[in-house]
């Protein structure tokens, strides 16, 4: 018996998609959810990855590639890359139709030809990111706050939530895999260690055809892992993995982060780049960041004992389900996540910002009134350095911890909300 859909972040931006555009590309990881929730709104389907039908569709992809499009719409082409084919014909159709929401196209990977989509689909096609599910989706957040009433302003819901470094631990383990819902804890846990096998064994294999060895792509994971959270260097990177027993040259170490990157597992953070009232340098390394803390945790080996154990780890990781979580809530509002980070030490874990301009500053804490205190303190110094006369003042100062009970404003304005708490 099918599970119940549970609702995320993305429907309504797919919907409006949808009646925005011709056709719609749904991209992210593999075992996100991106076929379950565009099934929420498709009409008829073509599964390319289907084995009974896999053969005699990439034939017709081939030969006849506007007969797969055949079907009621909006129509769901699942895995389209696996038939490249597909691209311009969808477009070609979408412009002969002449009317929105004619298709869906999911996708795990980014096309391995690019030659073979001759047109790049703009005004046509367009693009959505959908990443594994938020704690509000899994149903772990108790959604008292939400980023959109932070922007709207006004005072802070004083909402109660669940508390707990086990049960953090637990949940950074986990990750936000749907497949993992449901489960006993044990086979929770599991989900992301089998991600990674397939990514590893198979998937980095598969994205173009070239042949890489398991071994290295699981070391550069495990290296890119120590990093997550900081703006490490790929040089650091492989240097760790020469000091593991697996030394990789430079233009390797680009080969297999470029396979990773098109299977949509690195997920790094870009820098944010504002107007500022004094002339600094402002770091522009991106923040290393995977497409689940999960994927990290297994990729180290570890579970939530360990990370328990270890915590500078556990508020690294905890600070990338932070991230994951502001990710899936902002686009839900149109809008994207940054960081910021000064050559003084002054930062900004996440900035969240709006295609209308508005932005707010987070800063990612595990808990403790000292780590609140710093976290504050530094929020506030930042925006006194940015030039609000150019680019306004931020909407909010937000400091998300991981463990606390409740949400509460400070007589300073800065926000103090517990992951557990928010929404979108």
């Amino acid at each position: 018996m099918p599970r119940e859909y549970l609702p995320r972040t993305s429907d309504k931006m797919l919907e409006l998609q949808l009646e925005a555009s011709g056709a719609v590309l749904v991209e992210g990881p593999k075992w996100c959810g991106k076929t379950t929730s565009c099934e929420q709104f498709a009409k008829s389907a073509l599964y390319l990855q289907d084995p009974s039908e896999r053969s005699r569709n990439l034939q017709l992809a081939e030969l006849a590639p506007q007969s797969l499009l055949n079907g009621e719409a909006p129509r769901l082409l699942d895995e389209w890359q696996d038939a490249p084919q597909l691209w311009d014909a969808v477009r070609y159709e979408v412009d002969r139709r002449g009317e929105p929401g004619q298709f869906l196209l999911t996708g795990s990977t980014v096309p391995p030809d690019r030659e073979s989509t001759r047109h790049s689909g703009t005004g046509r096609i367009a693009r959505m990111r959908m990443r594994t599910m938020s704690l509000w989706e899994s149903g772990d957040s108790a959604g008292g706050v939400s980023l959109a009433g932070l922007f709207r302003g006004g005072p802070l819901p004083v909402s109660e939530c669940a508390d707990g470094l086990e049960e953090l631990a637990y949940l950074v383990c986990r990750g936000g895999w749907p497949s993992s819902l449901g489960l006993s804890r044990r086979a929770a846990l599991q989900q992301a260690f089998n991600y990674l096998d397939a990514i590893v064994e198979e998937d980095v294999s598969r994205v173009d055809g070239t042949r890489r060895d398991a071994h290295t792509a699981r070391m550069l994971l495990r290296s890119y892992s120590r990093m997550v959270s900081s703006q490490g260097s790929y040089a650091s990177m492989r240097a760790d993995m020469a000091s593991g027993g697996a030394p990789i040259s430079e233009n390797t170490f680009y080969d297999y982060e470029g396979a990773l990157r098109k299977l949509f597992v690195v997920d790094d953070l870009p820098a944010w780049n504002p107007n500022l009232r004094s002339k600094t340098a402002i770091r522009t390394s991106p923040t290393r960041h995977l497409c689940d803390p999960s994927v990290a945790v297994a990729a180290l080996g570890a579970g939530p004992g360990e990370i328990l154990n270890d915590l500078n780890t556990l508020g690294l990781l905890f600070e990338s389900m932070a991230v994951r979580d502001l990710r899936c809530y902002a686009s839900a509002l149109d809008g994207e996540v940054l960081h910021y980070r000064d050559k003084s030490g002054l930062e900004s874990d996440a900035v969240v910002r709006l295609r209308n301009g508005r932005y707010g500053l987070a800063e990612v804490k595990l808990g403790g009134e000292s780590a609140i205190e710093d976290g504050a303190a530094s929020l506030k110094a930042l925006a006194n350095r940015i030039d609000a006369g150019a680019v306004g003042a931020p909407a909010f100062l937000l400091v998300i911890t991981g463990v606390g009970s409740m949400s509460y404003p400070r007589a300073d304005g800065v926000s103090v909300v517990p992951l557990r708490a928010l929404r979108p």
